[in-house]
């Protein structure tokens, strides 16, 4: 055996040793790269990749806040002209919802037309208009996914039993038509998703 033969066979080993370990160096820093403190790999899943793709809309969210507590201070505005038009001043305290169910608050004709404007078909509080800000609500909270259709529905269910709580009885004809508004638009939500 030359010398040539064992100096080139010792060059070759370690040329071969010193890329495995660059190799294995590079791997150990990827696998760093993709590793937190607790030594855990995290990989991203088929279910996180299809949730990344509904994202809530921040933007209708927003529109629909700001438009909706817009109305409610005129809806406000309305009501505490009718209770303090009525002169009951313990009333407008203790019984307010018991007024306004009863139907014993007499009020003036502008507050009426109003009122009457605003519940009608294409008022801003009438069914039309009012089922459409709640499925447009809930949309925008799920980003349009369509597997959160029962979770925002049961949502709706619980909201409306809280009003009728507070409300202290069944809700008016208006207020239990939009009812059937809100669920038929959850159910057309689930056939266009191919869910029925």
């Amino acid at each position: 055996m030359s010398v040539n033969g064992v100096t080139s066979n010792s060059a070759a080993s370690a040329y071969e040793y010193q890329a495995a370990t660059k190799s294995h160096d590079k791997a150990e820093e990827t696998k760093k790269e993709n590793t937190n403190d607790s030594g855990v790999i995290y990989e991203q899943s088929n279910e996180t990749a299809k949730a990344t793709k509904y994202k809530p809309d921040a933007e209708t969210i927003a529109r629909l806040k700001s438009e909706v507590d817009a109305r409610k201070s005129q809806l406000m505005e309305l009501v505490k002209n009718m209770i303090s038009g009525q002169g009951n001043a313990q009333n407008k305290a203790d019984c307010i919802w018991a007024l306004l169910r009863d139907g014993k608050l007499t009020v003036d004709a502008a507050t009426r037309d109003q009122a009457v404007q605003d519940i009608s078909e294409d008022g801003y509080w009438g069914v039309k208009q009012t089922s459409e800000r709640i499925l447009d609500f809930a949309k925008a909270l799920t980003g349009g996914d369509p597997s959160k259709i029962d979770e925002m529905e049961k949502a709706f269910e619980k909201g409306f039993k809280m009003a009728e709580k507070i409300w202290g009885g069944k809700l008016p004809e208006i207020s239990q038509q939009t009812f059937d508004a809100v669920r038929d638009g959850f159910q057309k939500m689930r056939e266009e998703a191919g869910l029925e």
